[in-house]
């Protein structure tokens, strides 16, 4: 009995030992460290292909360099430098033009990366927002140096501008892209910013009716009481307008594959929505982008008036048309390049939605502003200018209200705002030669 115990012990033990030590060395360590070697090696290069991939040098080479408009970023900091050596302002004027076209095609490719992580809907919000932060500060910045009629006519040109100029060269371009099937859109949506805009053209039409009417009870006083007063209901019901799109019925503002079921292919659209950078650099993005604009629209406004007399065009005209031009171009590319992969909800968001923000919110935003800095801004645009927003109002309202888009559609809002710049072009601002 004892020998076999002995005996047993003795081959436990020496099986034990050689497992321990040599055979561990031999065949199972060497296996185990080809594993953990392996595994590290792959973990590493992971790594290092998700930090190329996701990297900051990647987002840098994608937003700055890979398109080829970006050839044009150096005319920014040239215009920086021409205002400050020289006193071209006509020059200074052209390329800080074309210094802001790329950064503002960039804002609107940022947007659209970020609209993958938001969704369409606060995706075309946050790309009227970024775009119009730029007529916000050059607004401000007009407001403390008392020009109040740059002011208005600049904003009026960016709702002018976005309304028949960028929705018509996205119907344009989208339908001749998508030639093969007719593009919808949501119509709900669409009339909801058309209310939206009527509503504004009302509270900016009051003010001029009562001053050229002579119907003020205290003159001068009882429009710009008027005025106040309307643009803290205008704010009111912005905010409200922004509780209903994405709190209280945001199905209503669903694109309209989603309500419809899906129609289009799962897969393509798989393919399709991917981002390229991620979500807090496309925020890291918006914000230089949206500061740099910034900055070169301020030496934009100063050499209005030198390129007014060194062009020989009126300052309305280059407040009303090429300014709003420059300051959209944002939303102009965006929002041809959503329309061309037919994603009409998007380019109806940036474009009307656009539209909406400036005269529902940038607007009487001013007027409060304004009110703090003790300047008169007010809402009377002008009988002329009046009367050129409600038509325009009116001509877009009509095009929307089927939830339909083609190139024909848009050729026609491309050639109203052929007429709208024409007519600025001789029109003889009175406001400003009283002063």
């Amino acid at each position: 009995m004892m020998m076999p115990m002995e005996e047993k012990v003795d081959l436990e033990s020496d099986e034990e030992i050689p497992f321990s030590a040599s055979a561990t060395r031999k065949k199972v360590h060497p296996f185990d460290s080809e594993i953990n070697i392996a595994s590290h090696v792959d973990m590493s290069k992971s790594w290092i292909l998700k930090r190329i991939q996701m990297g900051p040098l990647r987002s840098i080479y994608i937003v700055l360099i890979k398109a080829k408009i970006n050839m044009l970023l150096p005319f920014g900091p040239l215009a920086i430098l021409l205002h400050y050596l020289t006193g071209k302002h006509g020059l200074v004027f052209l390329l800080s033009m074309l210094g802001i076209t790329p950064l503002a095609e960039r804002l609107g490719y940022v947007t659209e990366q970020l609209a993958f992580y938001t969704g369409p809907t606060v995706g075309g919000l946050l790309n009227a927002t970024f775009g119009n932060a730029t007529e916000m500060i050059i607004s401000i910045y007009a407001l403390k140096s008392g020009m109040i009629r740059v002011v208005q006519q600049s904003l009026l040109g960016s709702i002018l501008s976005n309304m028949l100029l960028v929705l018509g060269c996205a119907f344009f371009s989208g339908g001749i892209a998508n030639h093969q099937k007719v593009q919808v859109f949501n119509k709900a949506a669409a009339l909801v910013n058309s209310g939206l805009l009527l509503m504004a053209v009302m509270g900016i039409m009051f003010p001029a009716v009562l001053h050229f009417t002579h119907t003020e009870v205290h003159f001068g006083k009882s429009e710009m009481a008027l005025s106040r007063f309307s643009s803290c209901i205008m704010l009111i019901a912005y905010g409200s307008y922004l509780f209903f799109q994405l709190k209280s019925q945001p199905n209503l503002y669903s694109p309209v594959d989603e309500l419809q079921g899906g129609v289009n292919d799962p897969e393509d659209s798989d393919d399709e929505e991917v981002p390229e950078i991620t979500q807090w650099e496309t925020i890291g993005w918006l914000a230089i982008l949206t500061l740099w604009i910034s900055i070169l629209s301020g030496y934009l406004v100063d050499a209005i008036q030198g390129a007014s007399d060194s062009l020989n065009m009126p300052v309305a005209f280059i407040s009303v048309i090429l300014l709003p031009i420059v300051g959209n171009a944002a939303e102009h590319a965006s929002a041809i390049m959503f329309a061309m992969k037919d994603k009409l909800d998007i380019t109806i968001g940036v474009a009307i939605g656009s539209s909406t923000q400036i005269s529902m919110f940038v607007i009487p935003f001013c007027v409060v502003v304004g009110w703090c800095m003790g300047q008169p801004m007010d809402l009377n645009f002008q009988l002329f200018e009046t009367a050129t927003l409600f038509i325009s109002v009116l001509v877009v309202a009509f095009m929307l209200q089927d939830g339909t888009s083609n190139y024909f559609k848009g050729f026609m809002l491309i050639l109203c705002y052929l007429i709208v710049a024409a007519s600025f072009f001789v029109h003889v601002d009175l406001e400003k030669d009283n002063n």
